[in-house]
């Protein structure tokens, strides 16, 4: 018989606001009591809110000038300024990529954040250098954070030589999990040639798929049919998003509904960061087509920004402030974004506090879940597969 090896009770909490109870931990997940002749630990939960830690779908921590000196940006015409931006900052910094990334994502996880996806350049101006050092922060982070790895071209895959080759060293020795893309059309200039190599490599190495889609109108909405189409042929339903896609932000009703249909029935997933009104993706409405959404942070005071900080209940104030939510719903469900799209979309179970379910949770003083969104309050206690990681704001 299974002996429980490490067993705590967390006492006087409420789960999404709702009564006091106590949570029982058993190895990890939630249990309905504490085992037979188990010891357990006690921590009093003082009566604070019990939510989910959160997912970052889509953020770029070998990018970030996170607790650097003050970097000042230069003016930016276009996706091209941004990325020469990108190579001067990176030149800049007197801290490693992996340092950097480690104490942002550290920072992350002490905020109530248990996973992100991190979109990490690949690049001739750096080979693998922000990879290699984005995974020494996974290393670092493990049992705490969980990181998956995009290989992405931000300085696109056909219009320079020698990309497709790093992104297929990334993914052939593991280093990666997901191959990225970059406005196939728009920036890149050949919208198939891209498509061509991303999936080829996904295919070839069993790698899911992520592009970055900013372009609008036709030249974004041409290659998100296109992508659709080839995650249907290949079978990688589950396995394809499709990040930021402002092509769909501010569509009609009708034109919505058909594009929401396509991307539900091909299995391809979108993630938005709540940049602003005008490229907010309408995830209620795409959500209730059948189409996953996960949210996440983006860049975060990096060359194209000197906004953010990585802190995605944070990010999840900043969604309804997008949307202008006003009832308790849509703030509980700027929240449920943040927590179930994003776990969905990185393949995690949920996080609802049944027995079974991980024990991945944050303690916050507060009336109810919109309170919360709204007030933002310190993170007091970042639990972990049953274990304490954060106080405050602080990694134990």
């Amino acid at each position: 018989m299974h002996r429980p090896s490490n067993v705590t009770v967390y006492r006087d909490v409420r789960p999404m606001g709702a009564r006091p109870v106590e949570l029982v931990v058993v190895d990890g997940v939630f249990a309905a009591c504490v085992p037979d002749g188990a010891v357990a630990e006690v921590v009093d939960g003082l009566g604070r809110i019990a939510l989910p830690t959160l997912v970052d779908a889509h953020i770029h921590p070998d990018k970030t000038a996170f607790g650097e000196p003050w970097y000042s940006r230069r003016p930016a015409a276009g996706l091209a300024d941004y990325v020469r931006g990108d190579v001067e900052l990176y030149e800049a910094q007197p801290t490693r990529v992996g340092d950097r990334a480690l104490r942002l994502l550290s920072h992350a996880a002490a905020r109530g954040t248990r996973a992100v996806r991190a979109h990490v350049d690949v690049a001739p101006a750096y080979g693998l250098d922000p990879l290699d050092g984005v995974a020494a922060a996974r290393e670092a982070l493990l049992g705490v954070l969980d990181v998956q790895i995009v290989a992405f071209p931000q300085h696109g895959v056909r219009r320079l030589p020698g990309v497709v080759e790093l992104l297929e060293e990334a993914v052939r020795v593991g280093v990666a999990d997901v191959v990225g893309g970059l406005d196939p059309a728009g920036f890149d200039g050949d919208r198939q040639g891209q498509l061509d190599a991303v999936f080829g490599l996904a295919e070839r190495y069993g790698a899911a798929v992520d592009i970055h889609l900013h372009d609008t109108g036709e030249t974004g909405m041409g290659p998100l049919r296109d992508i659709c189409a080839r995650t249907r042929a290949l079978g990688l339903a589950g396995r394809v998003t499709i990040s930021h896609a402002f092509c769909l932000a501010g569509l009609a009703e009708r034109e919505l509904d058909e594009v929401a249909r396509l991307l539900a029935d091909s299995g391809v997933a979108l993630t938005t960061a709540a940049l602003g009104e005008a490229t907010v993706l309408p995830f209620l409405e795409l959500g209730e087509r059948g189409v996953l959404v996960g949210l996440g942070s983006d860049g975060v005071r990096d060359a194209w920004s000197p906004f953010g900080d990585a802190d995605m209940l944070h990010r999840a104030h900043l969604l309804g402030r997008c949307v202008d939510a006003r009832l308790d719903e849509e703030l509980d469900a700027c929240l449920a974004l943040a927590a179930d799209g994003g776990a969905a979309l990185l393949g995690l179970p949920a996080v609802d506090f049944t027995p079974g379910s991980p024990a991945d949770f944050m303690l916050v003083e507060g009336e109810c879940v919109p309170q919360v969104v709204v007030d933002l309050p310190p993170r007091a206690m970042v639990v972990r597969g049953g274990r304490i990681v954060a106080r405050g704001g602080v990694p134990a």
